[in-house]
């Protein structure tokens, strides 16, 4: 045993998330990658996310998967969850992992805000909130439920092992959450369990779409791409409401993305985002961000900080994201001790493919 391994400890052990037997503790965070021509996943997509499985990830979870409504995204490159060539491009991609002893989820996306007014579809937003957006109509959620449903049934045909809803980043079900993009005064809009509506019936719309023993997990943040200060909650109190919830309409796993995984969630305890989402919720879940990016990380007192908390209960699993890009193998070489062959995250890495 190197003693890299020794430090990795129970991050390389089997587990069993939401019932699903996993080889570690290690996901795979989603990221956006753009090889997916017309939202046809390729060849070259299944080699990637296999590449990933044989080399000591349990969880793979996809980049963030479009349904299927006009509204959802804009980009050519970006997949898709629908019936025919999609749906046959993941079957693909879910056996290749399967092949290499892995399990996988589908990412279900709607970008919001940031789909671009192309062919003249404007954006849907909760409330027209950047202003050349539209405000979507009590009639038009109920169309993006179904949206929501119908992929989720397709990924289940693709064969995939579980399912997220992106509610994060400030995406589409993330800015219901968001009181600055959410200015509604309906259902849907006002109070923590108001804003949190949507997002819900999301959930339990997607959950009646699958098996029962089909895991679900939710992703969600505070933070927003275009914004690294906004909160969905101030206190636990209020993301108690948000993530019970999530829970009550079918979530089974919080997956809770934060810039840092060590940074505390709320002011007066050191516990994580995914700490919180665990402590309020009991549910399982799923911390990321920033783990492993520079050598330096496997050996420090962070890295003994991750696996210390991992092993009093905190969190569940440790998602791996940027770092994943250009070290595809950084488990196998983590848990060997071969620091040699691990290079540090590079902006570049984003344009890498293999």
């Amino acid at each position: 045993m190197t003693a890299t391994t020794a430090l990795l400890g129970s991050l390389l052990e089997p587990t069993t998330l939401a019932g699903l037997p996993l080889s570690s503790r290690f996901a795979m965070a989603p990221m956006t990658r753009f090889r997916s021509p017309g939202g046809v996943p390729t060849p070259e997509v299944a080699a990637y996310y296999r590449r990933r499985a044989e080399h000591g990830i349990g969880l793979i979870i996809t980049e963030g998967v479009l349904v299927d409504h006009p509204s959802a995204g804009h980009e050519t490159t970006v997949p898709r969850l629908t019936a025919g060539p999609a749906e046959q491009g993941w079957r693909s991609v879910t056996e290749q992992v399967h092949a290499a002893g892995g399990r996988i989820a589908a990412q279900l996306w709607h970008l919001g805000s940031a789909r671009e007014p192309v062919d003249g579809i404007a954006a849907w937003t909760p409330s027209g909130v950047p202003g050349d957006t539209h405000p979507i109509t009590l009639a038009e959620a109920d169309v993006l439920l179904a949206a929501y449903a119908d992929a989720a049934a397709v990924a289940v045909r693709a064969g995939f092992d579980a399912l997220e809803i992106h509610a994060a980043h400030g995406y589409l079900l993330d800015e219901f959450l968001w009181p600055h993009t959410n200015r509604r005064t309906d259902r849907f809009g006002g109070s923590p369990a108001a804003r949190a509506a949507f997002p819900a019936e999301v959930i339990s719309a997607v959950r009646a779409a699958i098996p029962a023993d089909l895991p679900l997990i939710v992703r969600f943040s505070q933070f927003k791409e275009r914004d690294y200060a906004a909160r969905i909650a101030d206190s636990p109190a209020e993301l108690a409401v948000i993530l019970n919830a999530f829970a009550t309409a079918g979530a089974d796993v919080l997956h809770a993305s934060q810039r840092d995984f060590a940074a505390p969630a709320f002011a007066g305890s050191p516990r994580n985002l995914a700490g919180w989402a665990k402590h309020l919720t009991g549910l399982p879940s799923i911390t990321v961000g920033s783990v492993g990016l520079t050598r330096g990380f496997l050996g420090s007192a962070t890295q003994r900080e991750l696996v210390d908390r991992l092993d009093a209960g905190e969190f569940d699993l440790v998602a791996l994201g940027r770092v994943l890009l250009g070290n595809p193998e950084w488990v196998t070489h983590a848990a060997a001790g071969r620091l040699d062959l691990i290079r540090d995250y590079r902006k570049s890495d984003e344009d890498r493919y293999f």
